[in-house]
């Protein structure tokens, strides 16, 4: 079903004017790129688990790295698909088992004494890793063998808080990473090959059941994608839903562009720790690679109104698109949008590069840190703007009734503060 070419021959059919597209056909190119999307989000997390297994069998500081490259390579397809949130229920109601942030990672492993956690959580240093017998709300639970089932049945949002983070990329970075304990200075976490170290030289604790709990949150995830693409496959109940109608595939598309790209990026994500100056709101605070997670984010925003997607071995996936539909409707609201998501990923290309160069997207956070603010700003500003035009494409294919994620740092900046 997926529709894919080499990068050359699709560069050379976008530059030629578009073609009149049908809904029926931009929601099945939709579709297609989902699949191929959150594939390349499993087959990348099969490399991440095959080197995690490399790390467990032989640990070093070899076979820590590259696991830890495993995991920003797998995330790279995976927050492309991020775009797909807020319209489509089926990935609404799964996404939180696999990225789920910020949490409280005591309830995960050891941590430092002064780690801030959420209001009124008791299982914020809980330590499942150091103890193979757990207390949850009254309830003896045996953990002695930490298994996918323990992490998804009993642990993962554990006493109805969304903050006991137990499953997903997050809590495997953090195993990777451990803390960032630099606050908005220089660093990510350092967490030492010898936390899997056998016998004596294991360093904090219980490193048979840090690998124990590694492998399964690894095991997890994968079954947890496995899920997914079968609900994008040919006869998933994803891909039905928004090709046996494709009016409400159409709300879905311009519903995830508009939230991700307004209340949940350029707001939750940007905005609010930049008002509050704290590398706690990073998308990932443990291994500073946020700028990655929002430059990938704003490239999936933009992949689904122009219908294509970069697979990992240089191929596309490409197709009458959400762009050739809006231009039939109104040239000019298609040109004005095309160029606001361009400006965005010129944003948040800078913001990437900056952070790659040696200011890490933590220390732009930094008070005082006029050059990060304006970076941060500008991304904010530009991802802010591309949201009205993505308002004007809504009403120009006559879709009024879609309503888009806000976030109080933008809307209501005095609230966050209250």
């Amino acid at each position: 079903m997926i529709r894919t070419t080499m990068t050359a021959i699709s560069l050379t059919l976008l530059a030629q004017p578009l073609l009149a597209a049908t809904p029926e056909e931009v929601v099945a190119t939709y579709a297609d790129i989902a699949e191929a999307a959150y594939g390349d989000s499993l087959s990348t997390a099969q490399t991440l688990r095959a080197r995690i297994g490399e790390l467990l069998e032989n640990p070093s500081e070899a076979t820590l790295t590259s696991a830890r490259e495993a995991y920003t390579a797998a995330r790279a397809p995976y927050q492309q698909t991020e775009a797909y949130r807020f319209g489509n229920p089926i990935v609404d109601d799964w996404e939180g088992r696999v990225n789920a942030w910020p949490l409280d990672e005591g309830l995960i492993d050891y941590v430092a004494e002064d780690t801030p956690s959420a209001e009124d959580n008791e299982l914020a240093q809980l330590n499942v890793i150091a103890n193979p017998s757990l207390d949850l709300s009254g309830e003896t639970i045996d953990a002695a063998e930490i298994t996918p089932e323990l992490i998804s049945g009993q642990l993962h949002e554990a006493g109805g808080i969304e903050a006991n983070v137990a499953s997903g990329y997050h809590a495997i970075e953090f195993l990777l990473w451990g803390q960032d304990l630099n606050g908005t200075g220089p660093g990510a976490g350092e967490r030492p090959w010898t936390d899997y170290a056998d016998g004596d030289a294991c360093s904090g604790g219980n490193c048979d059941r840090r690998g124990q709990y590694l492998t399964a949150a690894a095991d997890l995830l994968i079954s947890d994608l496995e899920e997914m693409v079968a609900n994008w496959a040919d006869g998933g109940a994803a891909r039905q839903a928004v090709t046996q109608d494709p009016q409400a595939g159409l709300n879905a598309m311009l519903t995830g562009m508009g939230s991700l790209s307004y209340g949940e990026q350029a707001g939750e994500r940007m905005k609010l720790g930049l008002m509050l100056n704290d590398p706690e709101e990073e998308h990932d605070c443990f291994s500073d690679q946020t700028h990655l997670s929002h430059y990938y984010d704003g490239l999936g925003i933009q992949n689904v109104y122009l219908g294509r997607y970069v697979r990992p071995d240089g191929s596309e996936v490409t197709g009458p698109s959400l762009s050739g539909l809006v231009a039939a409707a109104d040239a000019d609201v298609d040109a004005a949008l095309t160029e606001g998501l361009e400006a965005s990923m010129a944003a948040l290309t800078t913001l990437r590069d900056t952070a790659e160069g040696g200011m890490a997207y933590d220390q732009m956070l930094a008070p005082g840190n006029a050059e990060g603010e304006a970076i941060i700003m500008d991304a904010v500003d530009a991802l802010v703007a591309q949201t009205q035009d993505i308002e004007r494409a809504v009403a120009a294919l006559g879709l009024n009734q879609i309503a888009f994620e806000g976030s109080d740092s933008l809307d209501d900046p005095n609230a966050v503060f209250q």
